[in-house]
């Protein structure tokens, strides 16, 4: 599996990725279900040149939905949080800043 596939997105717009960015150095992932720790680890380390200090991982249940008259279910995914050495740090709005000025 390559770092490509390992992570989908980061998670960047929600206050409590937000608060683990500011204080505590760490960073939120959707990765494939099927990532490990060790390979989110490498593919975070390889993607964004940075050290990570540790991995913590959670599968996150699918939603009811309404679509149209029926009922649906959003699909399970795995959520990774990432915290990286001191020092280290990850920013996803650098480029976009960039472009803009």
């Amino acid at each position: 599996m390559t770092p490509e596939q390992v992570i989908r997105r980061p998670i960047v717009l929600t206050e409590k990725a937000n608060l683990l960015r500011e204080k505590h150095n760490q960073v939120v992932f959707e990765v494939a279900r099927s990532a490990n720790k060790v390979q989110i680890r490498e593919a975070v380390q390889k993607l964004f040149k940075v050290r990570v200090a540790a991995v913590n991982t959670m599968i996150l249940r699918g939603k009811d939905r309404r679509m149209g008259r029926g009922h649906a279910r959003t699909q399970n995914w795995k959520k990774a949080v990432v915290t990286l050495q001191d020092g280290e740090s990850i920013d996803f709005f650098a480029d976009a800043t960039a472009q803009s000025a």
